[in-house]
Formats: C-alpha cells, sequence, structure tokens
C-alpha cells in the first residue's frame, strides 16, 4: 500500500506494540504529528509540559514495563531538550526510541531554522542512531531501531526524520517484528573451561557474596540468582539500579553496597574470597577505592555485556553472555551446602551495624517517611525518585521484592528526572500505585511536569522531601568541606501546596510526625488526581551510612 513516510512511522510503531508515546510537536514534526491524529484510537500520545520531560516519561515507562519507551520532538530545540533524558536511559542501559523531525534535506547543513545535528550530538550517548534522507529507507529504520533498542544490553536509539521524507509516499509492507529476545546464541561466548573454573571458584569459596545489579533483571534472571543463593548458602547485596533484582525481605539478602550501602554489604565485600558479580559495571561508587576493592577475593564478573568486563577492575572468572543461560549452566554443578561460619559472621553484622537514624518524634524524618510508605503500600508500590539524599533514603528504607518496582537515574544522576519518569512508569502501570520521592531542588527542575499528570488524571503522589537545600551537596560541604555552604541553600519561600493546587493537583503540608499516616492514607486513596505532600524535613539530617571519598568500603561510617 502505499503510504507518507509519516504514516509508515506510525504503522512501524503499531508493528512493534507501542500504544504510547510522549511527545511535544513543532514545526519539522508536524506531519508525524498529523499522522498521530489519525492513528488517536490506537496510539496514545502523551503531551508533556517539555521535551525533557517526555525523554524521561518514555525512560520510566520503559523501565516499569520492560518494553521499549518511545518519545518524539522536533528539530532543533525540541530534539536537543531531549538529550539529557537519552543520555540518562544511556546510562542504566534503558530501551528507547527517540524520533526526532528534522529540517528538509535540502536544506541541511545551511544553519537553517531550527537546524541542528542531534545525530552528532547524541552518537556518544545512544546504542546506535540514524538520520533517514530516503523515504525507501524509513520502515527498515525504525524497525531496526527497536531490535538495537531490545537486544543484548539495551539502550536508546535515535531516529532523526527530516521532514519530506514524512511527507513523500512510499510502498509500504506490513512486517511482523523480528525476534530480539535478550537470550541469543551471539550472546553466549564462554566454553567449558570457562564454566567449569566458574563453578569449581562457588564450590570451594568460604566466604562468597553476590552482587546483582541491573542487567540481572533487565535478563529475567532473578529466580536464577536466589537459586545460586540459596543452593550455595551466598549472602547477596545489589547495586541502586539493581534493586529488586533479590527479594529484600529474603534472609539473605544485604542490602545496597558502596558509597551509601550497608555496613554489613560493605564489610562482606572487604572480607570476601570470592565476589561474583552479576550483571554491574563496577561504577565507582560501588568499588570506591580499587586498590582496596574485595582486596581477600577473586572476582568472577557475568554480563552480557563484554566492554564492561575487566573496565574497571581485574576479573578472574569472566563470563560474558546471557546471564539466565550462564546461571543455568553454572547451577548444574553447583554443589548444595551451608555456610555456617560466614552466614553466621553476616548476621552478626546485621544485628551490629543496621540502618539507622535518631527517631526522634519531634520532627518528620526522611527515614521514617520511607518506613511509613513502604508499610502503608504494602511494599507493592512502584517508586520513582529525583536525585540526592532522598534517593538514597529510598533506596535503603523501602524493601523492594520485584525489578522494575525501583526506577531512579543511577548512572548519570540526573536531578528532574524523576516526576517525568512518574508518569511514565503509571502509565505503563496503570495497576500499581506510583510513589515520587523527591528532594526540593530536583523538583523545582521539571516541576512543570504536574501539568501533564494534572491533565490526564494521573494518580500519582509526589512525596516532596523539603528540607530547602540542595541536600546530598550541602552534606559533602558539611562533611568534607568545613561546613562552607556555598550556594546550597535554596529557602525561597515556595509554597509547595498553593503550587500544587494551582496545577489542579491535591496538596497536602506534613510538619509533624503525627502527621505523616494520615496524609499518605490521604493521598494513596486518591483515583484520578495528583498529590503532592509537602514533607518539612530538616536540613541537617543526612545520608548514612557513607563511604568517604577516596576510602575503602570498610571504611565506611554511619554517623
Amino acid at each position: 500500500m502505499k503510504l507518507i513516510g509519516a504514516d509508515v512511522i506510525i504503522e512501524c510503531l503499531k508493528e512493534q506494540g507501542v500504544d504510547t508515546v510522549f511527545g511535544y510537536p513543532g514545526g519539522q514534526a508536524i506531519i508525524i504529528y498529523d499522522a498521530l491524529y489519525r492513528a488517536k484510537n490506537e496510539i496514545k500520545h502523551i503531551l508533556t509540559s517539555h521535551e525533557q520531560g517526555a525523554s524521561h516519561a518514555a525512560d520510566g515507562y520503559a523501565r516499569a514495563t520492560g518494553k521499549v519507551g518511545v518519545c518524539i520532538a522536533t528539530s532543533g530545540p525540541g530534539a536537543t531538550n531531549l538529550v539529557t533524558g537519552i543520555a540518562t536511559a544511556y546510562m542504566d542501559s534503558v530501551p528507547m526510541v527517540a524520533i526526532t523531525g528534522q529540517v528538509p534535506t535540502g536544506l541541511l547543513g545551511k544553519d537553517s531554522f531550527q537546524e541542528v545535528d542531534i545525530t552528532g550530538i547524541t552518537m556518544p550517548i545512544t546504542k546506535h542512531n540514524f538520520i533517514v534522507k530516503d523515504v525507501t529507507k524509513l520502515a527498515d529504520t525504525i524497525r531496526k531501531a527497536f531490535a538495537i533498542a531490545r537486544e543484548g544490553r539495551p539502550g536508546p536509539v535515535l531516529v532523526d526524520v527530516c521532514k519530506d521524507v514524512t511527507a513523500t509516499e512510499v510502498e509500504y509492507t506490513p512486517k511482523k517484528p523480528e525476534k530480539s529476545d535478550y537470550i541469543s546464541n551471539k550472546y553466549y561466548d564462554i566454553g567449558t573451561e570457562e564454566i567449569e573454573a566458574a563453578i569449581n571458584a562457588i564450590n570451594s569459596a568460604s566466604r562468597p557474596v553476590i552482587l546483582a545489579g541491573a542487567g540481572v533483571g533487565i535478563a529475567g534472571a532473578e529466580k536464577e540468582v536466589r537459586e545460586l543463593s540459596e543452593l550455595a548458602d551466598i549472602p547477596v547485596s545489589t547495586s541502586l539500579m539493581g534493586m529488586g533484582t533479590f527479594p529484600g525481605t529474603h534472609p539473605l539478602f544485604m542490602g545496597m553496597v558502596g558509597m551509601h550501602g550497608t555496613k554489613t554489604s560493605n564489610y562482606a565485600v572487604h572480607n570476601c574470597d570470592l565476589f561474583i558479580a552479576i550483571g554491574n559495571r563496577f561504577s565507582d561508587r560501588i568499588v570506591s577505592k580499587v586498590s582496596s576493592f574485595a582486596p581477600e577475593a577473586k572476582i568472577m564478573h557475568i554480563d552480557v555485556d563484554s566492554a564492561e568486563v575487566g573496565k574497571n577492575i581485574s576479573v578472574d572468572y569472566p563470563l560474558v553472555g546471557d546471564i539466565g543461560f550462564i546461571l543455568q549452566t553454572l547451577l548444574k554443578g553447583i554443589n548444595s551446602r551451608k555456610n555456617v561460619d560466614w552466614i553466621n559472621k553476616i548476621n552478626s553484622w546485621k544485628e551490629k551495624y543496621p540502618l539507622r537514624y535518631n527517631k526522634s518524634l519531634e520532627i518528620v524524618r526522611p527515614q521514617y517517611i520511607m518506613e511509613r510508605l513502604y508499610e502503608l503500600t504494602g511494599g507493592d508500590a512502584v517508586i520513582t525518585t529525583e536525585v540526592g539524599q532522598h534517593q538514597m533514603w529510598a533506596a535503603q528504607y523501602y524493601k523492594y521484592t520485584r525489578f522494575r518496582q525501583f526506577v531512579s537515574s543511577g548512572g548519570l544522576g540526573t536531578m528532574g528526572y524523576g516526576l517525568g519518569a512518574c508518569i511514565g512508569a503509571q502509565l505503563g502501570r496503570p495497576d500499581k500505585k506510583v510513589i515520587n520521592i523527591a528532594g526540593d531542588g530536583s523538583f523545582r527542575m521539571n516541576l512543570n511536569e504536574l501539568a501533564t499528570a494534572v491533565e490526564y488524571k494521573l494518580p500519582v503522589i509526589i512525596a516532596l522531601f523539603n528540607n530547602r537545600a540542595l541536600g546530598m551537596v550541602r552534606q559533602w560541604q558539611e562533611l568534607f568541606y568545613d561546613s562552607r555552604f556555598s550556594q546550597t541553600s535554596i529557602d525561597r519561600g515556595t509554597n509547595f501546596k498553593a503550587l500544587a493546587e494551582a496545577f489542579g493537583a491535591k496538596g497536602i503540608n506534613v510538619t509533624r510526625p503525627d502527621q505523616v499516616d494520615g496524609a499518605i492514607k490521604e493521598a494513596l486513596a486518591e483515583t484520578d488526581t495528583p498529590v503532592l505532600i509537602n514533607f518539612e524535613i530538616d536540613k541537617d539530617d543526612k545520608v548514612f551510612p557513607i563511604v568517604p571519598p577516596g576510602a575503602g568500603l570498610n571504611e565506611v561510617v554511619d554517623c
């Protein structure tokens, strides 16, 4: 059948099973939006308040559902406004397809109105990107973009489409999507010797530790990690992005590892004799001081991306391939046993060094808020976060039992991420209550997306931890810069309750601990209205434990 390019884009989106896209129209994307109008009963378009909000919403949708998130923008500033969201998705291996309009092919390279080289700009922050100048290549390019975004280690792909391409007729032939599952023979590149060496290392280790990263959840290998842990009696920590890949309620779970990880996790890593990293890239926030990382341990690294193996830490047992398949292969040779002495030591650290905070009832404590959110939601909510102290409290004090339950910007640490991601997650998981844990600094950056949440009647909750400061930077200034508080006070007199109400949302103020439960229950009862709870917290509340910069994991402090 004959279709113009814009309709080809829409048909390809339908081929890929896309039912929701996030975006903002503009001149070079106007024909795509005209095609979206014709397809409005098949694809729901969410008009965000800003293109950055669209990219974060597509990211949140993808993280919460496991599907490819899609965002659309026009050329020039519309496309560049997507960049932070694309980089966020790239750093955290999130499958996303960003479609941007571009000036007509005849105007390329002439500094035309709203022309930017968006493929050049995004080359370092995408798995791949394309510029389409020939309508006959459009359908296959869109299809290829989705395949690349999904396969192996997922990530964002950008497709830049010239305006004249969207208006030109072409013969379109429908095509079923090619299977591009995570599991593929081309992602299995290890031999029998490597497997046997890994099995022997696990069976002979007396103090093993597992670190489960986001790659475990992306691969759908949570079951295999749990089976390995229980079979060989191995305690488990997770990275920030790996939250939920191993149940936070499991007796073998030690908590998060790294800069703001538990003392138990960090001590376990420092004292282990075999460190098994699964689907994790050994970021600096986990490793801290490289020279003192797991000093007594052999390192095993299981990952789908060979580029990550040995990049930051030397590895003794590299296993590159599909994580689930590798674990299934390993499990065939793992002995069932009990590591009594090691587990007793782990449990003694848990008892001696639990997560703790001042439970004074005089002021509202952020840790207490997270504990009450966990209890009052039955541990079943999807939690999104902005970036800062509140993000760490959300990771520490809510027990995650499934992957895709914790949605946060880890690698890039993008302030302003959470509200857009919350909107995307709620649209992707309408069966769940979605709560955005926010700091007042991060929230200010993209609070305009409250208008989006109101327009689409999304019952999201914004739990605003309002300390009138850029809390994490202020904490560092106090601890490591002799309390020189340079530009971290943001006490600007903003009435967040009134602000929420101005957008059409519900606003609630909480200034005392005895108001916390009532406010949360009131917010949870809403079914079609966003609720912002302004929790007034103390600017001197800090995130502990913390590994000071340049220190080893064994030097973690908790007060």
